[in-house]
């Protein structure tokens, strides 16, 4: 796969993020996430948002979404998210003009020119990469708990006939673990007791009115989980999307906002 350098062009904002991969593996992809930058949005949605269900203006978000689509040379499905574990196989109708916007959390693409793309403002987006196919997931803590990542590689090998430890995966920024305050249905989501003792993902901390509260660390959970599926190689971003205001959207933060993309396609 290529470094980060080159995977957009030049004059696109230099905060994007590039996704590094392993080197030398052969796999061609164009891969990026964005940030709040190189939009047309105004206001809480400045400017840089791709979400269509939020409030923002339509046509801001057409042009938004065009620009992602010129970053990537390829035409991007976006899907309609809903924190569940749902695995799409792109296919050309899903880009034709009048289709209906899918529902879905992941998507996989074997088709040069047909790019995946999913939108987060907080929760962790995973781009992954195999030979003959890309694909990506949403994954918040409901949808990796229910087994999204797992069910996209899954996808993703049966669509290109290889093996997981043939398959690449990188995750995006998503919110941090000092920032990430859950509840004891999160713990039992993941099959850990509520308690006051820290375990590897969860530190306990009592919030201001006394109530048991643990800081989660999403992106931990997701790396955990793929290094059990024995993948070919994990890179990940930094930053955290709750504490980076300037730069990133967070909907725990400010409720009204945009939504960012982690798109891929095959070059």
């Amino acid at each position: 796969m290529p470094s980060e350098a080159g995977l957009i062009p030049a004059d696109w904002p230099e905060d994007w993020l590039r996704p590094h991969w392993a080197p030398d593996s052969g796999i061609a992809v164009k891969a990026f996430m964005s940030t709040r930058s190189g939009g047309v949005s105004q206001g809480p949605y400045a400017s840089m948002n791709v979400g269509m269900a939020v409030r923002d203006d339509p046509a801001a978000v057409v042009e938004n979404r065009a620009r992602v689509e010129r970053a990537l040379g390829s035409r991007a499905v976006f899907l309609q998210q809903v924190h569940g574990a749902e695995v799409l196989l792109l296919q050309d109708q899903h880009v034709q003009p009048g289709a209906a916007v899918p529902v879905a959390d992941a998507s996989v693409s074997t088709t040069p020119g047909l790019a995946v793309a999913i939108q987060v403002a907080d929760c962790l987006p995973v781009l992954f990469a195999a030979p003959g196919g890309v694909a990506g997931a949403h994954a918040g803590w409901r949808g990796l708990s229910l087994g999204v990542l797992e069910n996209t590689v899954e996808a993703l090998c049966k669509a290109v006939h290889c093996r997981p430890n043939q398959v690449q995966a990188w995750l995006g920024v998503c919110i941090g673990p000092q920032a990430f305050e859950v509840g004891a249905e999160v713990l039992a989501a993941f099959g850990q007791t509520a308690s006051p003792q820290d375990s590897e993902f969860f530190r306990f901390q009592a919030n201001a009115q006394g109530e048991p509260r643990w800081r989660a660390d999403l992106a931990g959970l997701a790396r955990q989980r793929l290094q059990k599926m024995e993948l070919n190689y994990i890179g990940s971003a930094q930053g955290c999307s709750y504490s980076e205001p300037s730069r990133f959207f967070s909907y725990r933060r400010d409720s009204v906002c945009g939504r960012m993309v982690a798109a891929i396609s095959l070059a």
